[in-house]
């Protein structure tokens, strides 16, 4: 084989070679990609508001405008003024259900019959719409804050909960075997063997609580308060400012897939390797 032919194979080679060549390339350029084509299909729908007569009034939700009201939201400071009481409520409540459902987790994990005796209630607990509680909500907290703060907990306990007894009946016995072994009590085995084995499902359950907390906040500030994303969004519709009503619906969906990259980056590094 001559020189230049073997030149050209090994190019060849290089490209199609994994981490190597275009593959890594289009690998993180693929993200940009799916971006993009939501953008072309937003963009699309709004010509489609605008060249129909009867969604004209709708036109607002096009990508010029919309983009045109989320500027002026950064720039005003409004952005921050909506989304501050909304993360706050969304932080308390996922600290409510993480100091509840993480600890019952654990005890659900490691114990076959009190999973047996508590599966069927908190299953059928699960799949009530967290939405459903409202009521009892607002007859049991003395304000609209506590209120809203209950059903993002509600929502959010069940992954958190779950996912840490998923993660204990995980743990390898062997580990738990050895513990005992060396004169670990329970709750040293706990603090040194379980509870760090758990953590990235611990951390993987946080993730899903979040989604489900951050789809529940917007309708349960729909509550008396006046403040916070989900007031913006009503007051947005009351108004007809559809450009602004997209640019926060726009910065809803920009903070959340913040808050959860962030999250699952945490848990990507949690994963735990017992020393030896």
């Amino acid at each position: 084989m001559s020189g230049s032919a073997v030149e050209a194979a090994l190019a060849v080679e290089r490209d199609v070679a994994p981490g190597r060549g275009l593959v890594p390339v289009l690998s993180r350029l693929a993200p940009l990609a799916g971006l993009a084509g939501l953008l072309a299909l937003w963009y699309a729908a709004g010509l489609v508001l605008e060249s129909v007569p009867a969604y004209a009034a709708f036109a607002g939700f096009a990508p010029s405008p919309a983009l045109a009201a989320f500027r002026d939201l950064i720039a005003s400071g409004e952005a921050w003024r909506a989304a501050g009481p909304s993360l706050a409520r969304v932080g308390e409540g996922l600290a409510f259900a993480f100091l509840l459902g993480a600890p019952v987790g654990l005890l659900v994990g490691s114990s076959p019959l009190l999973e047996r005796v508590l599966q069927p209630p908190f299953q059928l607990l699960r799949m009530i719409s967290p939405l459903a509680w409202m009521p009892v909500a607002v007859l049991a907290f003395p304000s609209w804050n506590g209120a809203i703060v209950f059903l993002i907990a509600a929502a959010a306990i069940w992954p958190i909960l779950f996912a840490t007894a998923a993660g204990v009946k995980r743990v390898d016995p062997v580990w738990l075997t050895l513990a005992r072994n060396l004169g670990a009590g329970r709750f040293g085995t706990l603090r040194a063997i379980v509870v760090p084995a758990v953590t990235q499902d611990i951390l993987t359950g946080l993730r899903l609580a979040l989604g489900v907390a951050w789809i529940v906040l917007v309708p349960a500030e729909y509550l008396g308060v006046t403040s916070g994303l989900g007031y913006a969004i009503n007051d947005a519709r009351d108004t007809l400012s559809y450009d602004r009503l997209a640019a926060l619906v726009l910065l809803i969906g920009l903070i959340g897939y913040a808050l959860d990259a962030a999250l699952g980056r945490l848990a990507a590094r949690a994963r735990w390797i017992p020393a030896t």
